[in-house]
């Protein structure tokens, strides 16, 4: 698709900036790198570092804080994509890494020990449009949505999308694709929910956290995919909600597997989320079964080695990680809502109980609740 050159020089400069932007995105303004970060807190038993997600990167922001206020505690985090969070936490710069993907095989593998997976929220991916005139709420439905980051669907008046929105005037605005750029959950959720629900694209892109994608833009984290859809006009992309809200952006509603054309919102994720869990919590909440579920939803786990002694780490310091992933999945969460993010189900905090208790310093378990 052919953009218009004022846009080119738009999307250039919205870029260059969001760079800027996701290089000080770090509690309390900290801009270092990771390998910097752990120069910084890894003699400091009073400094838990922590990289990855940007999808969680708001609630965390807020958690960490609060926590800060009530114990001293420091938490440095920097939100740099699931990817980046994995591979500081593969390469033990950081004390933990937060996702919005499970570990894959490759991964664990990379690893070389057991990690333990603990759910922190769930939150809601949405379909996010920069279309200026419009009042209506866009539907979209799941081959609507494949059809149109597969390149089939060019312009927002085309036919498809028309007979699911009936008396709305849509415009001819040529469509602008916008993806994430890095290796991301929110892709991972967003992929394997069009896996699911469209069989060309599930042979081909496919799902993953990163993956090939046949057209568009590219943003880095959800701050660059949001940044590049509020500055292109006809633009769509891929946002945990709560970026769409804060930057008061429109976004879709999406049909879901029971022909409802829901809302994305705390209590539509919330219904996706309410589902037994596997011990370990990995588990995916796209397509959800639930009548009132948002179809594009997923977890967002902080990852963790299950033993933590290692680096010449601290018993101390592994006591003071664990006592602040507890607080999160217990007290911390009443700021999911606020957020737009779904607290955990009574259920999923039972299961981050017991994978927290799972995790030990030279053998032993190192929570003593």
């Amino acid at each position: 698709m052919q953009l218009h050159r004022s846009n080119l020089k738009r999307v250039f400069f919205v870029s260059l900036s969001l760079v800027v932007i996701s290089l000080m995105a770090c509690n309390g303004g900290d801009n270092a790198t990771p390998g910097q970060m752990a120069e910084k807190g890894s003699g400091d038993n009073n400094t838990i570092l922590g990289a990855g997600s940007t999808f969680i990167y708001p609630l965390f922001s807020k958690l960490f804080s609060e926590y800060h206020k009530k114990t001293g505690l420091q938490v440095n985090y920097q939100s740099i994509g699931s990817g980046g969070g994995i591979l500081q936490l593969t390469n033990k710069t950081v004390d933990f890494g937060a996702s919005d993907a499970p570990l894959n095989e490759e991964q664990e593998q990379k690893m070389g020990v057991p990690a333990l997976h603990i759910p922190m929220c769930a939150g809601a991916v949405v379909l996010s449009y920069n279309l200026s005139n419009m009042k209506d709420t866009v539907k979209l439905t799941p081959e609507i949505i494949a059809n149109i980051f597969l390149g089939k669907i060019k312009t927002w008046n085309d036919p498809q999308i028309a007979a699911v929105n009936s008396g709305t005037q849509l415009p001819s605005t040529p469509i602008v694709v916008v993806h994430r750029s890095d290796g991301s959950g929110t892709t991972n959720i967003f992929t394997t929910y069009l896996s699911k629900v469209n069989a060309q694209w599930n042979t081909k892109p496919g799902k993953g956290s990163s993956i090939n994608w046949p057209i568009g833009l590219g943003g880095k984290g959800n701050e660059g995919v949001a940044g590049l859809v509020k500055q292109t006009p006809g633009a769509i992309g891929y946002i945990e909600l709560a970026y769409a809200i804060q930057n008061k952006m429109a976004f879709a509603s999406v049909q879901n597997k029971a022909g409802k054309f829901i809302t994305p919102s705390v209590a539509s994720t919330s219904a996706a989320g309410n589902i037994q869990l596997p011990a370990d919590a990995k588990i995916s909440l796209t397509n959800t079964d639930a009548a009132d579920g948002y179809p594009i939803s997923g977890f967002s786990w902080a990852l963790i080695y299950k033993e933590q002694s290692y680096n010449n780490r601290s018993q101390e310091k592994a006591g003071k990680l664990l006592d602040l992933l507890w607080w999160n999945i217990h007290e911390g969460q009443e700021y999911c809502e606020p957020l737009n993010y779904a607290r955990l189900s009574p259920e999923a905090v039972t299961v981050a109980e017991n994978i927290l208790k799972s995790a030990t310093f030279n053998g032993q378990p190192i929570l003593k609740k």
